[in-house]
């Protein structure tokens, strides 16, 4: 099948390139002519465990094209794909005016019968919008399909190659047709596609993600009350994840949530559930939960050190806001370094993927260093913010003899509370007694 792509970010990438890995020829559509360029010279501008492999290899093909042009797009295209941004706005709602804007050059441009897919994460009604946008400016038949992704950073080549499901709202069998049809090389192994309403189709993607979301916020507020009485949060933890109706995923306590669904997700549903009516009472909870377990060390590292952090250095191992992304938005260890910069400390940070993003934001504020122990020289204390496997299993002796004094304060539950015990490090985790 002939697709096109409108929008070349971390969603469009993903699926276009991973389109292409199964026979369909694709065009990629970007405004950005440095992008494009780039894309075109091989070179992925996003980090992805394995789409670098994929990406090459469908462009070596002829499958995999790019472009700045959306007339091109739209002539290519059976399909197109809207996989554009929806930032969040002042208020909260999302952002839709890429969307419309793309709508409406696409009703201006439109020759003959399309299938313009949403794929962005979009409020409920956005598909009717999208279908007046263009309307206004053509004739010409076309449908609009709300077709959600369900992409975790780190995971998605595997999440698209091998969904859970494919939820397609859509009102037109044409449509409906033709993408079951795009979709059937995905699903051999019996998954499901589950047809349904554009208006359900788009509050399945934003009640999957505010559900998650309240899930990981409520193992937060369960760990800081283990806190509060003396019990150990991991136990609590596996007694609750082995229960069938639960189940064992998001139960891992931290130092909240971040990334790009997450947060601008909940926050978007919320806004919409004020514009029908409607509080979200649970959201709003949420929501503040959620900034404040952000920033849930920063307090204990201050009493730890006598409320007193000039000319403090602390390491920071990780940026991203979870491990095999280079992404930072909304990342818990962004809120920690604005509050230890405005305190006077001194910061050497490390992260495998995630640091030039940080750069770009921070600047030379940071001491930017080649791996994790480089970072911890001459530290009063080591701060964990991310997962990073390469955390797990680290030279404790190592360690202490770099740093100023043993401190660790894991924002992630990287280590077993009684093994800490007998390295000599001080230990502050989330949930979990702290230990000398």
């Amino acid at each position: 099948m002939k697709i096109s792509v409108i929008g070349t970010g971390y969603v469009g990438l993903v699926t276009g390139t991973c389109l292409a890995e199964t026979g369909n020829e694709v065009l990629c559509i970007d405004i950005n002519e440095d992008k494009v360029k780039q894309m075109q010279q091989g070179i992925v501008p996003i980090y992805e465990p394995h789409l670098d492999v994929l990406f090459e290899r469908n462009i070596k093909a002829n499958r995999l094209r790019f472009s700045t042009s959306l007339e091109e797009g739209l002539k290519h295209g059976d399909i197109i794909f809207l996989a554009l941004p929806t930032p969040e706005d002042e208020d909260g709602s999302a952002d839709l005016s890429y969307v419309l804007g793309a709508a409406t050059d696409i009703g201006k441009l439109i020759k003959d019968y399309k299938v313009i897919v949403d794929k962005s994460t979009v409020p409920v009604g956005t598909s009717e919008k999208v279908q007046e946008t263009i309307a206004k400016e053509t004739d010409v038949p076309f449908d609009v399909v709300s077709n959600p992704e369900f992409l975790r950073e780190g995971f998605a080549v595997d999440d698209f190659l091998k969904p859970e499901r494919i939820v397609i709202g859509s009102s037109s069998d044409r449509a409906t047709q033709l993408m079951e049809k795009l979709y059937k090389p995905f699903v051999r192994s019996g998954n499901p596609i589950i047809i349904m309403d554009e208006k359900s189709a788009e509050l399945t993607k934003y009640a999957a993600n505010s559900f998650l979301a309240t899930k990981i916020t409520f193992m937060n507020e369960i760990a800081n009350f283990c806190e509060k009485v003396g019990a150990d949060v991991d136990l609590v933890r596996i007694g609750m994840g082995t229960d069938s109706r639960i189940g064992k995923r998001f139960l891992f306590p931290g130092i909240g949530y971040g990334g790009s669904c997450f947060p601008k997700d909940v926050k978007a549903l919320h806004k919409s559930g004020k514009e029908n009516n409607y509080d979200f009472d649970i959201l709003n909870s949420v929501i503040k939960i959620n900034d404040v377990q952000k920033k849930v060390l920063i307090p204990r590292i201050v009493s730890y050190f006598n409320q007193n952090l000039k000319d403090k250095t602390f390491a920071i191992w990780g940026l991203a806001f979870k491990p095999e992304t280079d992404d930072i938005r909304e990342a818990p260890a962004l809120y920690i370094i604005e509050e230890l910069l405005k305190q006077g400390a001194t910061l050497n940070v490390f992260d495998p993927e995630a640091m030039p993003n940080v750069k770009k934001k921070f600047g030379e504020q940071l001491n930017y260093t080649s791996n994790m122990y480089e970072a911890t020289k001459n530290a009063d204390a080591l701060i964990i913010c991310t997962e990073w496997s390469i955390f797990r299993t680290p030279d404790f002796n190592k360690l202490k003899q770099n740093m100023s004094q043993p401190a660790i304060f894991d924002g992630r539950n990287l280590y077993d509370v009684k093994d800490m015990k007998s390295t000599g490090f001080y230990y502050n985790s989330i949930g979990r007694q702290a230990v000398n």
